[in-house]
């Protein structure tokens, strides 16, 4: 990667704003979730669509009980995001497919200095 690209100040990207930005000739979203700032590949590995104009949420998490009885299911503090084209659904902080930890997505780190989001 070619260091620090700077993506904006943190009033250009207050809590549930988005943007893309160009590292190496790769799209990336950079996500502020309720504070916290998040920078993900914006191709999703299915059918290449804009990951980052997804849903994001709580990622979904199940118990099962015991056997003939519907699952316990919550939603965790884990923050996922979902491919708008067919729902492919990836972990934001680790860019993991949820269902198949084999296929992820590129993700980068995320700096505020000064009032200023860069993703390094």
């Amino acid at each position: 990667m070619s260091g620090r690209v700077r993506v904006g100040t943190v009033d250009e990207l207050g809590p549930g704003e988005r943007t893309i930005v160009e590292i190496d000739g790769e799209a990336v979203g950079v996500l502020n979730v309720e504070g916290d700032y998040y920078a993900i590949q914006n191709t999703c590995e299915h059918m290449g669509g804009p990951v980052c104009s997804g849903r994001v949420q709580g990622k979904l998490v199940a118990e099962f009980v015991e056997p003939g009885k519907r699952p316990e299911e919550d939603f965790s503090d884990d923050k996922t995001i979902a491919c708008p084209w067919h729902g492919w659904e990836y972990e934001l902080e680790t860019g993991e497919h949820i269902g198949d930890d084999s296929i992820s997505l590129e993700t980068y780190d995320v700096v505020v200095e000064d009032g200023v989001v860069y993703v390094e």
